[in-house]
């Protein structure tokens, strides 16, 4: 168990070793954060539970790798679909305050706890909206997001009417993607040509809790 007192110091040095830079005031935010989607959670079931890993490692931590092979930009439109809790949009709208975030969900339990914790943390670049992709019209983003367990083929398929041209899907997955990454290059002529193409970056190093875990990226 990690005691709250450590949590920043764990939270600093992740990042630091991964290349990360935090103000003392963003990694304030980001333990506020932290504290307040476990006590969201006793109420709304944002994340598991069980947790086998600290909540600030295996959803703070681990929203933010994504900086590690994206440059979040200052006029960039982030769209975080399939939010829950807040993840990983919060987290990257405390660290990169110049970038909108649009978080959606299906789920309006989920959303009204991200709505509150967005304004109890005062991310005024952060936004959650109540929503299924399907309703999303009229607007596009230069970013997807998503840690959804959906397959990449469907993520795919959400994101390509989203998404600029030349945009990108950035998911968080894990275990053998070989499969879905192929299935999703085999679908793309159902998806408006999108991706053109797919990588996946292997984040196991970044930490024990990790194992297995990939960053995929879907160019269009």
């Amino acid at each position: 168990m990690v005691r709250k007192e450590d949590q920043p110091a764990i939270l600093q040095d992740l990042c630091a070793g991964n290349g990360i830079e935090l103000d003392d005031k963003k990694l304030e935010k980001l333990v506020l954060y932290c504290t307040l989607l476990e006590q969201w959670n006793r109420k709304v079931n944002l994340i598991s539970r069980k947790e086998d890993a600290p909540v600030i490692v295996k959803h703070i931590f681990h929203s933010l790798l994504i900086s590690r092979h994206h440059t979040f930009r200052a006029d960039e439109k982030v769209l975080d679909l399939g939010t829950g809790g807040g993840l990983p949009g919060i987290p990257l709208a405390i660290a990169f305050p110049e970038t909108q975030f649009l978080l959606v969900d299906a789920t309006g339990k989920k959303i009204a706890a991200c709505k509150a914790m967005i304004k109890e943390l005062d991310i005024p670049n952060a936004l959650a909206m109540h929503a299924r992709v399907e309703e999303l019209k009229g607007v596009v983003f230069d970013t997807v997001l998503s840690r959804q367990v959906a397959p990449l083929d469907q993520l795919c398929g959400y994101a390509c009417n989203l998404l600029k041209a030349g945009g990108v899907l950035i998911c968080l997955k894990g275990g053998n993607l070989d499969e879905e990454v192929s299935k999703a290059m085999s679908t793309k002529k159902e998806h408006n040509g999108f991706p053109e193409r797919v990588e996946q970056h292997p984040i196991s190093s970044c930490s024990p809790y990790f194992d297995e875990k990939k960053l995929v990226i879907a160019f269009g």
